[in-house]
């Protein structure tokens, strides 16, 4: 036998390319100008024959399958060092944050192989409904693309991005995100970004040049701070001392998910919520809520916490409560051991740039997201 696997008729697509250009084997695919494709039905175990016999080196895409988390973790280890890029990868970590999740759709994270060594794959999803209860298939985002070093390294992220974009089209996506950002961030929280998913890390070059070589366009930029808790002195100034004479600052510890699709994406993090109240009673006036930042903060070697959202109700704004929240909040996340806190922010929020500037925080990284309409 050859050894090239073939899809069966009622599988899923898979394509099988050569250095003649792409063959897309399976309904659904478009042909790329420079390829051959063909639907393999009776045919397929003779063009099988005709491939490997032939000399043409073969890379296969295929979906994912239940044999697979240790091929991918394996591509996730092989990835160059990046500050926002958690390592190393082991299955459980795949499983517990990736797999598991309950809108995962195996077809949705394609694998390149060559012959039967993984060298790469891509991993596609959705973002949730309005009322953030349920998935919405109108914007696809490609949340993750990992090739291994190889001698066909551009053609197989190319490719990829390909069929990352075919399955987000299938589904019925109007609109192509490239990197996750909130609320298009189904996946990978925890192993990729900081506080949050940045889009794709700025330093990452190679998914920045990709993502802008197939006609995708910056539309976001973020920008991930942090500060060490060592020496941390809260802001003191005449409105902060009036301000702490009428608030004070409660924690909510493990606080319940307010939507579906935040108990999907955050229901595994450790969090804690900070609330600042009035001291003669009341609701909230504003409320901060931070979670563990693991395995990212594990991997940096330092016990971490990151700023999931910061909210001040818009009554009670410029009256220097987010500065008062935030800072008992560093403070109090210091007495509890913390080493660092990260956040992030968009570029063009200039408020909230001002305002974690004041408490210390530099710019560590950055992330782009990408936008491609269909």
């Amino acid at each position: 036998m050859c050894g090239c696997e073939f899809p069966k008729p009622d599988e899923a697509p898979c394509t099988v390319r050569g250095t003649t250009g792409p063959l897309t084997i399976g309904p659904g695919l478009r042909l790329p100008p420079h390829g051959i494709a063909r639907y393999i039905g009776r045919y397929g175990a003779l063009l099988g024959t005709f491939l490997c016999l032939g000399g043409i080196g073969v890379i296969r895409y295929r979906p994912f399958r239940n044999t697979d988390p240790p091929l991918l973790a394996e591509i996730w280890r092989a990835q160059p060092s990046l500050r926002g890029l958690m390592q190393p990868m082991s299955v459980a970590i795949l499983d517990r944050h990736v797999l598991s999740k309950p809108y995962f759709d195996r077809l949705g994270l394609i694998v390149a192989l060559d012959d039967d060594r993984p060298v790469g794959f891509v991993h596609a999803g959705f973002g949730p409904t309005t009322d953030w209860q349920d998935i919405s298939i109108q914007r696809g985002v490609t949340c993750m693309l990992m090739v291994m070093p190889h001698a066909r390294h551009a053609e197989i992220a190319r490719e990829l991005l390909t069929q990352s974009e075919d399955y987000l089209i299938r589904r019925g996506a109007k609109t192509l995100y490239g990197g996750c950002i909130e609320p298009l961030n189904p996946y990978y929280l925890g192993l990729y970004g900081g506080s949050e998913l940045p889009g794709i890390l700025a330093p990452h070059e190679e998914l920045v040049n990709l993502f802008s070589g197939m006609g995708y366009r910056e539309v976001e930029r973020t920008i991930i701070m942090h500060r060490q808790t060592a020496g941390f002195r809260p802001v003191i100034d005449r409105t902060q001392m009036f301000a702490r004479k009428k608030f004070r600052v409660e924690m909510v510890p493990d606080p319940s998910a307010d939507t579906w699709w935040e108990a999907c994406t955050t229901g595994l993090t450790n969090r804690i919520r900070f609330e600042l109240v009035p001291k003669t009673g009341g609701a909230a006036a504003a409320v901060a809520t931070f979670w563990d930042l693991e395995p990212l903060a594990s991997s940096w070697g330092v016990r971490a916490m990151g700023l999931m959202r910061m909210s001040t109700v818009p009554s009670e704004r410029r009256q220097g409560l987010a500065t008062l929240l935030l800072g008992e909040c560093v403070r109090q996340l210091q007495a509890q051991g913390i080493e660092q806190i990260e956040l992030q922010c968009m570029a063009q929020n200039e408020a909230a740039i001002k305002l974690y500037h004041k408490h210390g925080f530099a710019q560590v990284d950055s992330g782009i997201v990408f936008l491609k309409d269909v």
